[in-house]
């Protein structure tokens, strides 16, 4: 899945985009990794069952319903964890995604709270034009940006 350059994992193709939040790493990170919360607040899931976890108890494969542009499509992601600073996920291929991978990076800001990266790259198992793919992957990877702010910072609130 992409390139590994000192545990962090560059994805070449696809969308990328970033925010920052006054939540800490650590919080936003429980946010992120919390994937069976995403219906509550990741704009299009429907449904997400865990799989398998790994020893510390993190998803390390997930089965996704989303409502797509065109339809309802289902993945299994398995993901990897550098925590409290990256999660990683790569779908296996299925009748509804061929190819994708992803991340969120968490980078402390020197002023506290953190800075949020999210790459995506998504190549779906039936035909669309690459334009609408494109379009696709930015609106998933703003809104899912948006939704993990606004989730990590009412976490704060309630702290």
């Amino acid at each position: 899945m992409g390139s590994q350059t000192a545990g962090r994992v560059l994805i070449v193709e696809g969308t990328i985009r970033s925010t920052e939040t006054s939540a800490s790493p650590e919080v936003v990170f429980g946010v992120a990794v919390d994937l069976e919360a995403y219906t509550e607040w990741a704009t299009g899931v429907a449904s997400v069952e865990i799989l398998d976890t790994d020893a510390e108890g993190r998803p390390s494969r997930a089965l996704f319903s989303v409502d797509g542009f065109i339809k309802r499509i289902s993945y299994e992601l398995e993901y990897s964890y550098d925590e409290p600073h990256l999660i990683a996920w790569s779908a296996v291929p299925g009748d509804d995604i061929k190819e994708m991978e992803g991340s969120y990076e968490f980078r402390r800001l020197d002023g506290g709270g953190t800075a949020i990266a999210y790459a995506l790259r998504v190549a779906p198992n039936f035909s669309v034009p690459g334009f609408l793919r494109r379009q696709a992957e930015k609106q998933i990877v703003q809104a899912a940006l948006r939704g993990l702010r606004r989730r990590a910072e009412e976490q704060v609130d309630t702290e």
